[in-house]
């Protein structure tokens, strides 16, 4: 018997306000334990269908089915900018979705020094974000996702703006969190190689209304480090991924003749 995918997005559209449809019929399942990234050009409905994913807003039309939804309510998001609290220091910052909640800052004690040892970032808990590095921004961003201990992650494009070095050791730390967590990922990005790597699916999405023009399977069991980047492997991976992104940018894909 197959289980039910974890989450199953059904017909799912959504048209903004101004009348741009970004997604039309789009049907997505993500199994539980998978990281499944979504690789497209700009404007694809990635991020929307993250955001509807995250229940932050609403489809026009179509389903999203959680085959538990008490889930939902414990989802980890992280954003493309950390957005951390300026005047708050990292401990505070990673405190914030438990004292939403109303748990009380000693009893979160704890949970907030392990997430920021996940991260690295143990030493910094009293600093401030303007003293931080991008990189160290972003892990404080990851560490508040993590503090509610999530099944689910949604990261949109969290590594973007960062240089290869400190984007390359990220993507190595998120595999590690992956391991410890056992948690299922969704993936934003631009990046062929950065999908490559974390990835055990790829959905490559259309530039015109979120079409799937490709699913990639990659095996969950390959071991993900510096030498697997130079493996033929690897290469045809970013080939495959390469070319349905190319393939992804033509206007006339997912429309009526």
């Amino acid at each position: 018997m197959i289980d039910a995918p974890l989450i199953s997005l059904q017909e799912v559209s959504k048209t903004y306000a101004n009348g741009v449809a970004v997604l039309k019929g789009l049907d997505l399942a993500v199994n539980a334990g998978e990281t499944l990234t979504l690789l497209g050009p700009s404007g694809c409905g990635k991020s929307t269908a993250l955001r509807l994913i995250a229940g932050l807003i609403a489809p026009t039309s179509g389903d999203i089915v959680w085959s538990n939804p008490t889930l939902r309510k414990n989802l980890g998001v992280v954003f493309q900018e950390p957005t951390l609290l300026p005047w708050a220091s990292v401990f505070d910052n990673v405190y914030l979705p438990l004292r939403l909640t109303g748990e009380k800052r000693e009893k979160a004690e704890p949970r907030i020094r392990h997430a920021l040892a996940r991260v690295g970032l143990s030493d910094f808990a009293a600093a401030l974000p303007r003293e931080l590095s991008g990189g160290m921004k972003m892990r404080c961003a990851i560490a508040r996702a993590l503090v509610t201990e999530p099944a689910v992650i949604l990261m949109d494009e969290p590594f973007a703006a960062l240089d290869e070095v400190t984007r390359f050791q990220l993507n190595d730390d998120l595999l590690a969190l992956k391991l410890e967590l056992r948690a299922t990922i969704i993936f934003v990005t631009h990046s062929v190689y950065e999908s490559a790597y974390l990835s055990t699916r790829i959905i490559v999405m259309s530039k015109v209304r979120g079409a799937i023009i490709d699913e990639i399977i990659i095996d969950p069991a390959l071991t993900r480090n510096a030498e697997f980047r130079h493996t033929d492997h690897f290469a045809e991976i970013c080939r495959r991924a390469s070319l349905a992104l190319r393939h992804a940018t033509d206007e006339n894909i997912g429309t009526t003749p």
